[in-house]
């Protein structure tokens, strides 16, 4: 199995690279054929927070407290951060998508929930705009910005919010299963410069498409 970079956490231990190796509920993967349902809405309670930023060595990552919260149906999650991969992660048809944002949730249980935002290139993306020359140029750690430069995480959402959902794991080692991903249908937009001024930082981090095997993928009407 091959890594183009390893953007969250190193190996450490030989059962990690197992977990990566042998899980059968993995992620990324190709949404191809899915299973419609009245899925409920996604409701964003996000708001304007202080910026805080980082450049971990293989992506930018910015860091959320407490505050911002995503409700689906009677389950409330909390938004930890946002980082990025290149190119996209979970394909849809067979479309492979330059660039994703996730936005890594957290339930007051413990649950782990992935909101994926992908991109086509085409317009310039107004967040992205703001974000690029903020990502600090070395690897040391969050910078919180001076005076009063904040993020308002909605600004990276789609104006549609309809889904699909799957069972996956993170995309990076320790490639922990029991995951819940929501892929959003609606691409945004990034320019082919803005493209090529991440990758002046950054190099490719995404991961090769996993096996389904026979998992379910919900989509939302």
């Amino acid at each position: 199995m091959k890594f183009l970079a390893v953007p969250l956490l190193l190996f450490a231990t030989i059962s990690w690279a197992t977990t990566c190796d042998s899980g059968n509920r993995q992620s990324p993967i190709d949404i191809t054929t899915t299973t419609r349902q009245n899925l409920p809405v996604l409701k964003f309670d996000y708001h304007a927070v202080p910026l805080k930023i980082a450049n971990d060595g293989h992506t930018a990552r910015v860091r959320f407290d407490t505050g911002n919260l995503l409700y689906i149906g009677s389950q409330r999650y909390t938004l930890q951060q946002i980082h990025f991969h290149t190119p996209g992660s979970d394909r849809i048809a067979g479309e492979v998508f330059p660039m994703a944002a996730h936005l890594l949730h957290k339930s007051q249980s413990g649950q782990l929930l992935v909101v994926e935002v992908l991109f086509r290139i085409g317009a310039e993306n107004p967040q992205l705009a703001f974000l690029l020359p903020l990502i600090p140029a070395h690897a040391d750690g969050d910078h919180m910005q001076e005076g009063t430069t904040t993020i308002d995480a909605n600004r990276l959402l789609p104006q549609s919010r309809g889904y699909y959902r799957y069972q996956g794991s993170l995309t990076s080692p320790p490639c922990t299963e029991g995951v819940d991903w929501i892929v959003l249908k609606q691409p945004l937009e990034l320019s082919a410069a803005q493209l090529a001024r991440y990758h002046e930082l950054f190099s490719d981090n995404g991961r090769a498409i996993q096996p389904l095997n026979r998992r379910t993928v919900l989509e939302s009407f």
